[in-house]
């Protein structure tokens, strides 16, 4: 509705939109380098930050840079995981009809690993998000499965990803030997002011918007009502862009910003 208006080619502040294409701050710049350097070396990362920050969609992009003849991604999300399902999970993703067991699941695992690498060269990357929702059992059988000939290697990448209480959580005394095998730890922050006007300003080129929508003013408003988080970015700007192009407005000003916000997302 509010693309026609507007002149745009595409929806500018929606989910689908292509890695390449979405904005980068220097945070997000360092974190696909640091998780990139996890992935090649095989080591144990951890992602952390707020809800709404991207942590998801920092994934996505990731994964989007990554060599597909040189690496295979395995990606669980899910908030009831146990040990059993997560090999399960694993090994379906690979090909192959999981053990019942766990522990003949966990060997099954690390031979299709041993081949994956040994015969394809491909080093396999383990992303498990929502990991702030994972039990005791699961974040201890983290630990085992970085385990491998005698720990002399990590058989995989490992990436948990979750909200910031996962951090808080492998704080805890009991989990002091998982905290110790994390080899990078990144932190996902809010964007400031400057950056969600970048923000803004980038999906609206997605878009194939070249002129101002957003006034300065209304910038202020956006980065005030959301913190910087871009899923709440996205959600006012979404909404500010239905309001305008209902009521006839090329260049959506504070009051207006203030009155969506008012008005439907309070």
């Amino acid at each position: 509705m509010f693309e026609t208006f507007y002149g745009m080619e595409a929806t500018p502040f929606s989910r689908d939109i292509p890695p390449e294409k979405l904005y980068d701050s220097p945070s997000v710049r360092e974190i696909l380098g640091r998780l990139k350097y996890a992935a090649e070396r095989q080591l144990f990362a951890v992602l952390t930050g707020d809800c709404g920050t991207g942590k998801t969609t920092t994934i996505r992009r990731f994964v989007d840079r990554l060599d597909g003849g040189k690496f295979k991604v395995l990606y669980l999300s899910d908030s009831k995981l146990t040990p059993r399902h997560f090999y399960k999970g694993m090994l379906e993703q690979l090909g192959s009809e999981a053990k019942f067991y766990r522990g003949d699941a966990k060997r099954q695992l690390h031979r299709e690993i041993e081949l994956m690498r040994g015969i394809h060269g491909i080093q396999p990357i383990v992303v498990v998000d929502e990991a702030h929702l994972l039990d005791r059992e699961m974040l201890e059988e983290v630990r085992f499965l970085l385990t491998f000939k005698m720990d002399a290697q990590s058989p995989m990448a490992l990436i948990l990803v979750g909200q910031s209480e996962l951090w808080d959580r492998l704080r805890l005394q009991s989990f002091t030997a998982i905290r110790q095998r994390i080899d990078i730890q990144c932190r996902l922050g809010h964007f400031d002011r400057a950056q969600v006007g970048e923000y803004v300003t980038k999906h609206l080129q997605y878009a194939g918007v070249s002129q101002q929508i957003f006034s300065d003013g209304a910038i202020d408003e956006i980065h005030r009502f959301s913190g910087g988080a871009a899923r709440l970015i996205n959600k006012l700007c979404t909404h500010c862009l239905l309001y305008g192009a209902q009521n006839g407005h090329r260049i959506i000003d504070d009051h207006m910003v203030k009155r969506v916000v008012e008005g439907e997302l309070s």
